[in-house]
């Protein structure tokens, strides 16, 4: 395995990172595609053997399981000073005006919350699941702040929105000398690839290591156009769909992934995760792996290193699509869709 930093820190992870949304009590999460910790423990701890150091979480994932399923494989496979753990928070944990956001009350209840399940005295990147827009960004920023300070988390990281928003952030975090963030968690494959217009070369320019979620887009990447879907992006209420409401091109690059895939005599997974490890802001992608076999890919793909030509050819079909980033609620994306000339939304 060779190792990364994350953005211009010191860090080391794997290039290739675990996402723990897949790992969660079924009767407290998604019961079709959620692995409980019998099924979980078996792929975490392959995972680690196979040189993977990086985990990412977050406390609303199956509403804490995944974090205590985690964090008990880990303390059980691993050293806790050899991995990396990153878990999230904004979403809401619990009934009430205060059981969400980004307010240093939250902050504040919810870091201690996170590391009581992952049986943790620290994070290694506490990133907020998106922006806040109901609580005033400085009180946001220095309440983080003050959780690096206090010794919980050692970096800082953010996710999915406007670069704006991103480039705000970062400059009244370093007006005010308050710990920065390190990592974009952003939505990012050869399907959407709208972030290249303004996130990631903010990301590349304020030495900001992004870590890519979806890097196969819910699966369409790492199969045949006319296959099935996944069971997650067959029962996600949609959300694959609002992700991918697009143009034909899509078909012509899942055929075009197919194609160097056959060409190489390796999976369309590798290909699909080659192609992000070519761009150097992209860290590590985010594999939420339910079989050992996942694994096995996401790692073999390390070795694929793709041409010039090959990646022409993988990217040449995209055409612009509507961005997405930062909206996680259908209905607000349909209304967003309506106004779009010659724009129809679409359930697969």
């Amino acid at each position: 395995m060779r190792y990364r930093k994350l953005g211009t820190t010191g860090l080391d992870v794997s290039p290739i990172a675990i996402g723990a949304m897949t790992y969660g009590d079924p009767g407290r999460g998604h019961p079709v595609w959620s692995l409980d910790e019998d099924a979980s423990r078996p792929l975490i701890k392959h995972a680690l053997e196979q040189g993977i150091n990086f985990f990412d979480t977050a406390n609303m994932y199956s509403l804490g399981s995944s974090e205590e399923i985690l964090g008990r494989a880990l303390k059980d496979f691993a050293d806790r000073d050899d991995v990396v753990i990153a878990t999230k928070l904004r979403h809401q944990m619990r009934p009430g005006p205060n059981g969400r956001g980004l307010s240093r009350k939250a902050i504040m209840t919810e870091i201690d919350h996170s590391l009581r399940r992952l049986g943790t005295d620290y994070v290694d990147l506490y990133q907020i699941h998106r922006a806040d827009p109901a609580t005033p960004i400085e009180e946001t920023l220095e309440a983080l702040h003050d959780v690096v300070k206090a010794g919980k988390a050692r970096y800082l990281g953010a996710s999915s929105m406007r670069a704006w928003e991103f480039a705000k952030m970062l400059h009244l975090q370093r007006a005010n000398g308050w710990a920065r963030f390190v990592s974009m968690q952003d939505h990012y494959n050869l399907l959407a690839r709208e972030e290249e217009r303004e996130m990631l070369p903010l990301c590349a320019d304020e030495g900001v290591g992004t870590v890519v979620w979806s890097p196969l887009a819910r699966g369409r990447l790492a199969r045949a156009w006319d296959d099935a879907g996944t069971a997650r992006s067959e029962t996600d209420g949609g959300f694959a769909d609002l992700l991918y409401a697009t143009p034909d091109s899509d078909r012509q690059i899942v055929d075009a992934v197919g194609a160097v895939a056959e060409g190489r005599g390796v999976s369309r997974a590798q290909v699909a995760l080659a192609w992000l490890r070519a761009n150097p802001v992209v860290t590590a992608p985010l594999v939420g792996a339910n079989s050992v076999r996942h694994i096995d890919e996401a790692v073999a793909s390390l070795d694929v290193e793709l041409s010039e030509d090959e990646i022409e050819l993988l990217e040449r079909p995209y055409t612009p699509r509507y961005d997405f980033q930062g909206l996680s609620d259908e209905k607000a994306a349909q209304r967003i869709i309506a106004r779009i000339p010659g724009y129809e939304y679409a359930r697969a």
